[in-house]
């Protein structure tokens, strides 16, 4: 055969290599897209509540004053909130470009935000398993299906019912980020041994040479009939940039959700720990370089000092509340312990099984010390023993028995989770649906912006600040804001709302603190020197305007 013959035959393989026309979707693309379609469609049919009114009035603040931004709800200054992160900042200046108000922001960051999530994950898992194509199918499946059969609803949290609430908040994007993270470090380990890693007797790869049809390795290597050809692809970044870049896209993660960054570090370390292999000096200081660049990107946001937070305590107490209800609202997902238990045997040092231990201790470490924030990591510690299950599911056929049995139990456990907590996320009827909070436009129109409301009905202190409002007591602690002050502040709002107060108590509760609008519930009444403006057919609350106030005209 001439050596022109063998060049071109050369030339049609690489062409085949690299794609070509004949692109098919995996199946991750196909379903990963069918989701972010349907869970956005349903995150925007319900109202938004909880924590969104926080960060709408993040929004509506950077809108406001981009670079020195008031307190998040107070009239009062906002330097050192972590609430003004990157992402904060970046909707601040969208907001401010659109015209658009802090809710529609916060609504139309879902879609991204779950993009990144979906895409990060996606990248993860095939890190985890190159050899399995369904494996992020599964793992998708398993994150939002296998939690409990008591609901769970908090910011981070990643079952289908709380993530219709959560899509818009900052913490769903850490989270991509921090699945993205996960896989750009993970690539640029040396790779362990193991079923799904391309290197052992069970890593889905298979040669057909009588067809010349090409099959996927697990260690970025790819083959072609009887021929295996390394290929260069994201993997194979080596340079310090690409270290440097990666320690950027944690310090990102640090600023953006301080607590979804301390499960981001125990990955890295968990993943670095388990497929690194040799330290000599080049690799030690190429994983200092990452470090180092994630510290500096985060001592560099001016904004407030991320590394003053772990010394503020003012949020433990609200998170006691998660760790009592752990049992009802996890069990599902010890269906993945098997999984990681396989996965230990094959490897002491197997990523998954460490980052799972190392995120226990912190939970555990959090209980403990009564830092209850620390459990705010709880969703992600499910993280290792679902997507363990799915890579272990995603193993090519025929299974053992064994493997039959676990996925039994496994389609068992997410019918299960999906009737009792999660159908009504995507079900509109006959299941039990996400909150349905009342809107506050119609007191929100008065109002001018910057303007200070009296109120302490739940729904409007966790809300109207989204609106524009500023609040005569802040509905959470915040590092721009002395706890002990804000507590003062809450006691003053207490006073003035007592049934006894007098009218002397009142008025200086008002010049104190600025107020303009008092907003009532249905069991309490106007004051003499109040004047109703306007009050909610829906909720039955009272606006009423008091004092002078400052701040914006109202509207």
């Amino acid at each position: 055969m001439s050596a022109d013959l063998l060049v071109r035959r050369a030339a049609r393989g690489a062409t085949a290599l690299r794609g070509g026309a004949s692109w098919r979707p995996t199946p991750y693309q196909v379903f990963g897209g069918l989701f972010w379609l349907v869970l956005v469609l349903a995150s925007w049919r319900v109202p938004l509540c909880c924590d969104a009114g926080q960060h709408a009035a993040v929004v509506e603040r950077l809108k406001d004053r981009l670079l020195h931004p008031l307190h998040p709800m107070a009239d009062l200054p906002g330097a050192g909130s972590p609430y003004y992160s990157p992402y904060a900042v970046a909707q601040g200046a969208f907001a401010r470009l659109t015209g658009l108000g802090g809710w529609e922001v916060v609504r139309l960051a879902a879609p991204v935000n779950l993009m990144v999530l979906l895409t990060g994950l996606g990248r993860f898992v095939r890190v985890l398993a190159p050899a399995r194509p369904w494996a992020p199918v599964f793992a998708l499946l398993a994150m939002v299906l296998l939690w409990g059969t008591e609901r769970a609803w908090w910011s981070g949290y990643l079952g289908l019912m709380s993530m219709t609430g959560n899509l818009g908040y900052p913490s769903t994007f850490a989270i991509g980020l921090t699945f993205w993270a996960w896989a750009l470090t993970g690539t640029r380990t040396d790779s362990g041994t193991g079923p799904d890693s391309g290197t052992g007797p069970d890593n889905g790869t298979r040669t057909d040479s009588g067809t010349g049809r090409m099959h996927y390795g697990g260690t970025g290597r790819m083959r072609y009939g009887a021929t295996s050809v390394r290929y260069v692809g994201p993997s194979g970044l080596r340079g310090l940039t690409g270290y440097a870049a990666l320690g950027v896209l944690y310090g990102l993660v640090l600023l953006v959700h301080p607590i979804t960054s301390v499960a981001a570090a125990l990955g890295a370390v968990a993943l670095v720990a388990g497929r690194q292999r040799g330290w000599r000096g080049p690799v030690a200081v190429r994983w200092a370089l990452t470090a180092g660049t994630a510290l500096a990107t985060a001592a560099c946001w001016p904004y407030f000092d991320v590394f003053a937070l772990p010394g503020d305590t003012s949020v433990d107490a609200m998170h006691k509340r998660l760790y009592a209800g752990v049992p009802g609202q996890f069990w599902l997902a010890l269906l993945g312990l098997p999984a990681l238990w396989l996965r230990a045997r094959r490897s002491a040092r197997d990523p998954l099984v460490l980052l799972f231990a190392l995120e226990c201790l912190t939970v555990a470490y959090g209980w403990v010390s009564g830092h209850y924030t620390y459990g705010r990591i709880l969703g992600l510690t499910l993280v290792p023993a679902q997507f363990a299950l799915a890579v272990e599911l995603a193993a090519p056929r025929p299974w053992p028995v064994w493997r039959r049995a676990l996925g039994a139990a496994a389609v068992a456990g997410a019918c299960t989770g999906f009737l009792t907590v999660q159908a009504g996320a995507v079900v509109p009827a006959g299941f039990a649906q996400p909150p349905h909070w009342p809107t506050y436009e119609w007191a929100a129109r008065h109002i001018g912006p910057g303007e200070v409301v009296i109120t302490d009905g739940y729904y409007a202190v966790h809300s109207l600040a989204g609106y524009g409002p500023n609040l005569a007591a802040p509905a959470w602690p915040d590092a721009a804001l002395d706890e002990a002050e804000r507590q003062r502040m809450v006691a003053d709002v207490r006073a003035y709302l007592a049934p006894g107060s007098s009218r002397a108590l009142r008025a200086a509760v008002v010049r104190r603190h600025h107020v303009r609008w008092l907003l009532l519930t249905p069991r309490q009444q106007a004051p003499p020197e109040a004047v109703v403006v306007a009050w909610s057919p829906v909720t039955g609350e009272v606006l009423a305007r008091v004092g002078h106030g400052r701040g914006g005209a109202a509207r």
